[in-house]
């Protein structure tokens, strides 16, 4: 039979290459020179094939090398690493992806950091020519909680706590008989403790973004016993009946100092907020305007600095402890993350070059 035809069949047609196909009144034009047939107004059919979804058979493994998902995962080839952890929670309901660590195998006394699997990302991309297969080292972070549920209770204790000491009559169940007369300084002391718990409460629900969703579930119960013992023992002996005022100027400045370092401490809170978009996202980027231009970590500045406000106001041991504790971790997180932009922002192939800069406590540091 002449190449440029087909054999009618009833329903179908047999094109010259012997091919069964259904029979829709196909002419001479729809036999390609390559034995290919095309429908009018249709792409060709070889084109339908090009494109079908591949399997990819992804191995998940414990640092031990145990399988946490027998017989692995069967995922199209455009699945992400979100959809990886969908389908691991969808076996094991234990993980929620929030759970989830994923990284990539390091090779045996290999001392670099593993990278961590982005969900955003296709799980191609995470491929070395292997295009069927990957492996995937699992680690479970434990039950999580999210940022704002960690903070919200971290926070309400020293805001319950603290006028639990003022208003109750705690001193007379631990032994003391005297009257329990309030110094003003013991009321403003109340006052800015309050706000600045209140304001930062309020900040957690309205004001930051977080970068990641969840904490684990051990940092509540850690954070909390950090701010809840420190707020009963700061409390404790400023509300005290044999507590010894300062002075009124004193009293004034600590606090008219600290008061504004707290509105400061909020506007640099907004200026950080502005760098993320609304999903906690936006990646690094060099913080400016305010106090930023000359400092890089300045709301730990303007935390630290509220606290020595009110410490020169209130004057006790216990403040004092709790003011060289807190410095102390701040100041940490001020290094790390000052090494971290200077490293990011180097001044080569097109990045700009971080600005120098106080760290956080100028003009010391």
């Amino acid at each position: 039979m002449a190449r440029s035809g087909t054999i009618n069949t009833g329903p179908h047609a047999i094109t010259p290459n012997n091919n069964l196909i259904p029979n829709t009144n196909l002419n001479a034009s729809s036999i390609k020179d390559d034995g290919w047939l095309s429908y009018p107004n249709h792409t060709p059919l070889m084109h339908k094939f090009e494109h079908l979804p591949t399997q990819m058979k992804v191995t998940v493994v414990s640092r031990s090398g145990r399988e946490v998902i027998k017989g692995g995962l069967e995922l199209s080839d455009s699945a992400t690493v979100a959809d990886l952890q969908e389908a691991i929670h969808k076996r094991t309901k234990k993980f929620y992806p929030a759970r989830q660590r994923l990284t990539l195998p390091l090779p045996p006394g290999s001392k670099e950091r593993p990278t961590v699997l982005n969900y955003k990302k296709n799980l191609k991309e995470y491929q070395d020519g292997n295009l069927d297969s990957l492996t995937i080292l699992f680690k479970d972070l434990g039950p999580q909680v999210s940022y704002r549920t960690l903070f919200f209770f971290e926070y309400l204790g020293p805001l319950v706590l603290y006028p639990f000491f003022y208003y109750f009559p705690v001193y007379q169940f631990l032994g003391y008989k005297g009257e329990h007369i309030m110094h003003p300084v013991q009321t403003y002391a109340l006052y800015y403790w309050c706000f600045h718990y209140f304001k930062r409460i309020m900040e957690t629900f309205f004001v930051h973004r977080f970068s990641h969703a969840t904490s684990p579930l051990s940092n509540v119960f850690r954070n909390c016993a950090y701010y809840w013992t420190f707020g009963s023992y700061i409390a404790y002996y400023v509300n005290h009946p044999l507590y010894t005022p300062v002075g009124d100027l004193q009293m004034k400045i600590g606090f008219g100092f600290g008061l504004v370092c707290q509105l400061a401490n909020f506007y640099c809170h907004i200026l950080l907020r502005n760098l993320r978009r609304p999903d906690g996202n936006g990646g690094y980027q060099i913080p400016s305007g305010f106090l930023f231009n000359i400092v890089t970590c300045a709301n730990y500045t303007t935390e630290i600095y509220q606290w020595l406000g009110f410490n020169i106001a209130t004057q006790t041991v216990a403040g004092y402890i709790f003011l060289v504790v807190a410095a102390s971790i701040m100041t940490n997180w001020a290094l790390a993350k000052h090494r971290r932009l200077k490293k990011l922002f180097d001044g080569k192939d097109g990045r700009p070059k971080y600005p120098r800069r106080w760290v956080i406590l100028p003009p010391v540091l």
